[in-house]
């Protein structure tokens, strides 16, 4: 079996920015995550389609800014590489807990990131984000959304 240096390294920045991307989630790095984003980012998060890096964190943010610490796991990570494009499949377990008041609240949801991946001047970029969740528990009242 041969294996090509560059898909493997390509795989390896990929699996580092999926990691970096989490982490600017739980530290609420914006500026970070918005260095992976191409500048033509879209997701599907759950709740409609986003168009734009700005629509994706803005949405990000309403959750996260309203809620404790929190820390995003990822797991069984696939990433197929293909020239300047890629695809990655991870598990993903999120744990939201509370804040203020609501410190005795917490979230958790299991789901999946289906991404797709572009090379843009020698970066790889998050291109479109898909969230599939398989399941939560918790109370959603631990993101202090007003959604009345």
């Amino acid at each position: 079996m041969t294996l090509d240096l560059a898909i493997l390294l390509d795989e390896r920045e990929i699996g580092r920015a999926l990691t970096r991307f989490a982490r600017a989630m739980d530290d609420r790095d914006w500026e970070t995550a918005r260095t992976i984003l191409a500048d033509d980012a879209t997701a599907e998060l759950g709740t409609g389609p986003l168009a734009g890096p700005e629509a994706m964190i803005a949405l990000i943010r309403q959750y996260l800014d309203g809620c404790g610490p929190t820390q995003h796991l990822l797991g069984n990570v696939l990433i197929e590489v293909t020239g300047d494009t890629a695809e990655s499949r991870a598990y993903v377990s999120d744990m939201h807990l509370g804040a203020g008041e609501r410190r005795d609240l917490s979230f958790v949801t299991l789901g999946d990131y289906h991404d797709r991946w572009r090379r843009v001047d020698g970066q790889w970029r998050l291109a479109h984000r898909t969230k599939l969740n398989r399941g939560h528990k918790g109370d959603f009242a631990v993101f202090g959304l007003d959604l009345g």
